[in-house]
């Protein structure tokens, strides 16, 4: 296996040039390799690239334009995970408002087994995720404030400061585990199917993750998909092999899900500020057609008709 070794930056340019892609003020991209680091803003190469087998640049592309995509890249970036962070905040908010209305606050009830499905299938599901949820009780009873506050004050931790202390990716699992009753009430309250709530969540989780590790996310593709809805249906999205190109795993299925769980006008800012920065990406990057870099990111070129679209 060929090793991979350090270069400098003069050695980082003399790569770039080497693959034909133009670079016109050495100084400026040096101080950019330096700051944001060579192999992630060469990560967004494919854009530019004529075929991923010779790994050589389009004639004319430059690297400004290389860096315009990575720009954009983490400007989307922030404006879906601020949103994400909002509604992992109502939905933690909601399943502890509601399951502590039902069944009890304290950890007698929330980590009470009977109070979840009694589905034999996800017996062993329901023990692991409780567990999950004793081992951060466990780490964070004396770490964070707010936990610390609760045990030292009153001797336990209500659901509604646990979930604060819990993962996004725990809290969908945790919605799996619900009783089917207590899925639908909860589904109910953004106009959708349990169903449909259990692959959103999934998908939020791992876009959530993503986000906050600053990894790509144009061209990402998560292996679950979400069902076909309306949206797909009235934006008369193409479809390939009898399924829809776009709105399925891509970055649009998370605009989708958005569409059915942020508030209307929190919706209409984010595609707001999703349009803006598409509009200044086709401004920086001419080598290619902002089509075609739509069309890896997954949007439909109507893409913006989802405000109008009534999710019901």
């Amino acid at each position: 296996m060929k090793n991979k070794i350090f270069r400098t930056l003069d050695e980082q340019i003399n790569i770039l040039r080497s693959k034909d892609l133009t670079i016109t003020d050495e100084e400026y991209t040096k101080n950019i390799l330096l700051k944001e680091n060579y192999f992630f803003i060469s990560g967004y190469r494919h854009l530019l690239m004529q075929n991923y087998k010779d790994k050589k640049f389009i004639q004319g592309s430059t690297f400004e334009e290389l860096y315009a995509i990575f720009n954009f890249d983490r400007h989307i970036r922030n404006i879906c995970f601020k949103n994400i962070l909002i509604l992992e905040n109502n939905i933690k908010s909601i399943i502890s408002y509601q399951l502590s209305k039902k069944y009890g606050f304290q950890e007698k009830n929330y980590l009470n087994p009977s109070n979840y499905t009694d589905d034999p299938q996800k017996e062993r599901q329901v023990r692991d995720v409780l567990n999950k949820m004793r081992k951060q009780l466990a780490f964070n009873g004396k770490k964070h404030s707010a936990t610390m506050h609760y045990m030292t004050n009153y001797g336990y931790i209500p659901m509604w400061i646990l979930v604060k202390v819990l993962s996004f990716g725990l809290m969908a699992e945790f919605y799996c585990i619900l009783k089917t009753e207590d899925k639908k009430e909860i589904a109910e309250l953004y106009n959708m199917k349990y169903q449909d709530m259990e692959v959103f969540l999934y998908l939020l989780s791992n876009f959530r993750n993503l986000c906050a590790h600053e990894d790509i996310l144009y061209d990402h593709r998560t292996q679950r998909s979400i069902p076909d809805n309306i949206i797909h249906k009235k934006l008369q999205i193409d479809k390939q092999e009898d399924e829809y190109k776009y709105g399925k795993n891509d970055l649009f299925a998370l605009i989708i899900i958005f569409k059915y769980m942020l508030g209307t006008e929190e919706f209409r800012e984010m595609i707001r500020e999703l349009g803006y920065e598409i509009d200044v990406l086709d401004g920086k990057v001419n080598i290619v057609p902002i089509e075609t870099i739509l069309n890896r990111i997954g949007f439909p070129a109507n893409w913006k008709e989802i405000i109008t679209i009534e999710a019901i």
